[in-house]
């Protein structure tokens, strides 16, 4: 690492520590109900953040079979069954990080995650041997058929082994996307973003109210409101309804998280006030209909408060999920290399065999999905292999974040024409490809997949072309 990146990476880390527990700077989500966007799709949007020098692999996994009795093993222990055999997805994988991937599965449910500060920072003496961590969405996107479904197997999983950390879960299809807030215990509640709304998600529990008799919009643990009634953390004698965040938040100095607030003005079109301090509505109505561009947009924000990018950024995806179409067509993973504001969203259709070799370091899928690789056995990005896509991204990134105001211009100008072209092509390319899959299904599928490999590898090509035309060192 350079003397000036290691630098750059120290005062992000002091800026972290000095911080408020209101607006940890780890991941930002944006969800968008069918309703509320321009074309009925569904879209997540998801910036995934995490410190020091990182890449990401990008590749498909197969279906697995699995052998009866096989069981799962978490990394502190605990275990659970396996299936008999497991959906395929395509998986961003952050070596080396516990909270850090992203999946996109066959049946077009994608899951994500944002880091949350729980009350119960110790966790419960009931978590099971460090409980469910790592796996557990990689568990959603290898059985779940529905956002829902999704939501009930990683409930289910909570409670029987605990969870060891706290966090909120975006889960999503074509039709719906749920939050699932995890306690670090066994108490957890998922909330449905309604159809016509948008929520944003910064570091913090953004599930207020809970009506329970609402099955349609909330699912919870048995015990999510006696264990707090236990703890000391609500008192029905009160007559209030009970508040998720409200009884197992971490402390804030704030309830208005900056981010939160920022990605609401940006959203709604006009400034959210932020005073008298509260909770802030757990989603909104959007000003106009949001494109994916509309997405990336708040995703790339940089602003003196409520930052949304920052260098600690490895990747934004857009998943868009549209249930007018065959899933294999009509849902896609827009994806960056590295922070979104110095990179290129392309888009990776739901049903494409294969991403290509230099999008993933060279290991067999085995060994890929192992703990051991996961945590220890992949190579450092400092000795990746030359060829690998996220090479030239990460390089204009370092190289922007030395001055963000005058340098980012420059990239944006280059690659926001690249997005645009592929934004306009979309809609002619998937109309030809319905139309093929309606007559050829392996025809079409064999379409999209070198629909995406030829962009993702013109991406590379582009960020390339650019180093050499800034001359970027």
């Amino acid at each position: 690492m350079t003397q000036k990146r290691l630098f750059h990476y120290f005062l992000i880390i002091l800026l972290i520590l000095c911080m408020s527990s209101s607006s940890l700077l780890a991941c930002f989500c944006v969800v968008v109900g069918k309703n509320a966007s321009a074309d009925g799709s569904v879209l997540i949007g998801h910036n995934e953040q995490n410190s020091g020098p990182r890449y990401l692999n990008f590749r498909r996994i197969p279906r697995i079979q699995h052998a009866p009795g096989s069981m799962i093993t978490f990394r502190g222990g605990a275990q659970i069954p396996q299936v008999t055999e497991t959906y395929s997805y395509l998986w961003s994988q952050n070596p080396g990080a516990t909270f850090g991937d992203a999946y996109f599965n066959e049946f077009g449910v994608a899951i994500v995650s944002n880091a949350c500060g729980d009350r119960n920072a110790r966790g419960s003496a009931d978590v099971e041997s460090g409980g469910a961590t790592y796996l557990l969405r990689r568990i959603v996107a290898e059985r779940a058929k529905t956002a829902r479904e999704g939501v009930q197997i990683a409930g289910k999983i909570v409670e029987k082994i605990g969870y060891g950390s706290s966090r909120s879960y975006t889960i999503a299809d074509k039709n719906e996307a749920w939050m699932l807030a995890l306690t670090h215990g066994k108490q957890w509640v998922a909330q449905r973003i309604k159809d016509d709304q948008v929520a944003l998600l910064p570091n913090i529990y953004i599930i207020d109210v809970v009506d329970l008799n609402d099955k349609n919009h909330f699912m919870a643990s048995p015990d999510l409101i006696s264990y707090a009634t236990e703890k000391g953390w609500y008192n029905p004698a009160d007559n209030k309804p009970f508040s998720f965040c409200d009884a197992y938040s971490a402390p804030r100095r704030t309830k208005v998280d900056p981010r939160q607030w920022r990605a609401q003005s940006l959203v709604t079109g006009r400034e959210v006030p932020d005073t008298p301090d509260r909770q802030l509505p757990f989603a909104i109505k959007p000003g106009k209909k949001m494109t994916i561009k509309d997405v990336a947009t708040v995703l790339r924000y940089h602003g003196d408060r409520g930052a949304i990018c920052s260098p600690r950024t490895q990747e934004v995806g857009i998943f868009q999920l549209r249930a007018d179409m065959p899933t294999e067509i009509g849902c896609v993973y827009w994806r960056t290399n590295a922070e979104p504001c110095t990179s290129i969203l392309v888009p990776w259709y739901c049903g494409i065999t294969e991403t290509p070799p230099n999008y993933c370091h060279d290991v067999p899928v085995e060994t890929q999905l192992t703990l051991e690789y996961q945590f220890g056995g992949a190579p450092a990005l400092s000795e990746l292999d030359k060829n690998h896509a996220w090479l030239p991204f990460q390089k204009i990134q370092d190289w922007v974040a030395q001055n963000h105001d005058q340098r980012c211009p420059l990239v944006r100008k280059n690659f926001d024409q690249f997005e645009d072209q592929l934004f306009a092509a979309q809609e002619r390319f998937d109309a030809r490809t319905v139309d093929l899959y309606n007559r050829d299904k392996e025809q079409a599928i064999q379409m999209i997949t070198r629909y995406s490999t030829t962009y993702a590898n013109d991406a590379v090509t582009r960020a390339y072309s650019l180093i050499a035309l800034l001359k970027i060192e």
